[in-house]
């Protein structure tokens, strides 16, 4: 979807890409145009190199998290992030905001196992600073303050997610995140027995937060 929403750019040229794919508020829901949440959510801008380093991101973090919580969990996570941040970004002004995913998909794993030694650039550091790291990257790249906000929302949006997935359950909650009996079985196939143990021990890995010898971020070792 990013391909084809980054394709759609180049071919449309920038202001009628900003015309047809940025995020809308008045005309999503006055015009019908449900399609904006989607592109704005996948769109990363023209191909350069920042471009092939938020691609990156959004694989290894997305992936990180299908591994972790399955496929059906995943797909609501996007479908609940996208909720948020349509009505964060609307707010704030913000056209796109697949920056503001990247940054919520990292909170919900750095906050899954936050004292984690994990490698960034050429320091070891714990698993909760990574997406301060990379809004602060950011913001000394572009050298303005404002390219904090995307990542200030996706921070956000990914906390209001594992606050109601994680510590509100705990605290005598319901846990009203979970995918439809019928996503389950499409996307997760729970027949499968293994499988299910094999997504559980992950989960329960992840949720346990210990700490480990450091690591390079994507790494399985």
């Amino acid at each position: 979807m990013v391909g084809v929403v980054t394709l759609l750019g180049l071919v449309l040229g920038e202001e009628m890409a900003q015309g047809l794919l940025a995020l809308d508020p008045i005309r999503v829901m006055y015009g019908l145009e449900l399609w904006r949440p989607i592109t704005a959510a996948c769109f990363l801008g023209p191909p350069s190199i920042g471009w092939l380093m938020n691609a990156y991101y959004l694989f290894e973090y997305g992936s990180s998290l299908e591994r972790a919580f399955g496929t059906a969990q995943h797909v609501l996570f996007l479908i609940i992030q996208m909720a948020f941040l349509s009505v964060f970004s609307g707010f704030f002004g913000q056209p796109f905001f697949a920056q503001s995913v990247i940054t919520s998909m990292l909170h919900v794993l750095s906050r899954s196992m936050p004292n984690q030694q994990v490698k960034w650039l050429i320091f070891t550091v714990p698993y909760w600073t990574l997406p301060y790291g990379l809004m602060a990257t950011d913001v000394l790249q572009a050298g303005n303050a404002a390219a904090a906000l995307p990542h200030v929302l996706g921070i956000l949006s990914g906390h209001l997610y594992f606050f109601h997935k994680n510590v509100w359950p705990k605290v005598g909650g319901e846990d009203w995140l979970v995918p439809p009996g019928f996503l389950r079985r499409k996307l997760d196939g729970e027949g499968s027995e293994d499988r299910s143990k094999s997504k559980e021990s992950i989960s329960n890995a992840l949720k346990a937060r210990k700490k480990g010898r450091g690591k390079k971020l994507g790494s399985s070792r």
